[in-house]
This record gives C-alpha cells, sequence and structure tokens, in this order.
C-alpha cells in the first residue's frame, strides 16, 4: 500500500532544530511553528493578558489569534501561519508580547 508521501513523490529535506524558550525543538521543512510545536507534545505557548490563561492552536488557519508567539524577535507572530527555518528562537507569549 502507498503512503502519501509515495504518491505525492514528495523529498522532504532533511530535519533541524529550532528553540521554544531555549529547548531544542525538532522541525521539518515546511512545518510552522504551531506544528513543529504539536509534533514535539507542546500546546500551550502563550498566555491571556488578564487571567493569564493558557492558550495555543484554536483555528489553525491565521484568524482567531490565540496562537500567538514571538519568533526571532518579533511577537505577536500567529504560530499556524509562520514557517520555520533552521535556529528559529521561538518565545512563549504573555498577553501583547510588547514590553510595555
Amino acid at each position: 500500500m502507498s503512503s502519501p508521501l509515495d504518491l505525492a513523490d514528495a523529498q522532504p529535506g532533511p530535519a533541524f532544530t529550532v528553540t521554544l524558550d531555549g529547548r531544542e525543538v525538532p522541525a521539518l521543512p515546511g512545518q510552522t511553528v504551531a506544528a513543529a510545536l504539536w509534533a514535539a507534545g507542546i500546546t500551550s505557548w502563550r498566555t491571556t493578558r488578564g487571567a493569564g490563561r493558557p492558550r495555543g492552536i484554536f483555528c489553525g488557519i491565521g484568524v482567531c489569534f490565540d496562537c500567538l508567539v514571538t519568533v526571532n524577535g518579533r511577537p505577536n507572530q500567529r504560530a499556524c501561519l509562520v514557517p520555520l527555518n533552521p535556529g528559529d528562537a521561538i518565545r512563549t507569549q504573555e498577553g501583547t508580547g510588547h514590553d510595555d
């Protein structure tokens, strides 16, 4: 039986690592921040402004803004939309992610 990779004749590039708050997380070419974090068993990477409640991915298509992270020093990046690159530094985000 063929796998989806066989059917698509996909040849993914080599795996690489990124960091989440300094912790190494494996990633694959084409993965978004959210996909790599989920694959690593991480389901929450932001807290809400008021109550500090944990948030992760909710809609998965960039509409709800629940999955915000800081990527390479840029706050408020939607983890479900940001593709990863080798060496990216991701930080969990509290509230707005700004220094205010």
